[in-house]
């Protein structure tokens, strides 16, 4: 499976990578060197912090790096009155009667709790290519769905200053 990615994206990640191999690798291994000469390794917690810290952030490094080689590069825009990739949208959820402002995005960039959602999530899914005034179904699971109603569309751009989701 293919993460469908932006240029954008690939750039925060390659920058994300460069920062992690240049800046945070020298610093980790540092302290891996310095926390080492503290003693006993079995019973030094500094020791396995550092080592657990540079684990990670070798972690983060494969994950981009794959996410970068597995992805497909897809292009931002769409017709000016449906929702498309990186839109505001305020939607009124008829469940909770409620309107709310969200930002569809890339997987890549989610972050619910600030209103980035996904376009692969069931929210965003369904809303892609929607008007205004469209009652939309979203259906969460084969147990769960909702209806809510596009209320406002805003076009997007890819914007960098949305950051990359971390771990």
């Amino acid at each position: 499976m293919f993460d469908e990615l932006t240029e954008v994206d690939i750039r925060k990640m390659e920058e994300e990578i460069r920062y992690r191999r240049e800046v945070l690798g020298p610093k980790l291994g540092e302290e891996l060197r310095r926390t080492r000469e503290f003693g006993d390794l079995s019973e030094n917690a500094e020791y396995k912090e550092a080592k657990r810290e540079k684990r990670r952030n070798d972690a983060r490094i494969r994950y981009l790096e794959n996410m970068i080689r597995t992805a497909r590069i897809i292009e931002v825009g769409g017709d000016a009155d449906t929702v498309s990739l990186f839109d505001r949208v305020v939607v009124y959820n008829e469940k909770l009667g409620a309107e709310k402002e969200i930002q569809i995005v890339t997987t890549l960039r989610q972050n619910a709790l600030l209103g980035y959602i996904s376009k692969e999530s069931p929210l965003g899914g369904a809303l892609l290519g929607k008007r205004v005034g469209d009652r939309v179904l979203v259906v969460v699971n084969e147990k769960m769905s909702y209806y809510v109603r596009v209320v406002k569309i805003t076009k997007g751009e890819d914007n960098a200053d949305i950051p990359i989701s971390g771990y």
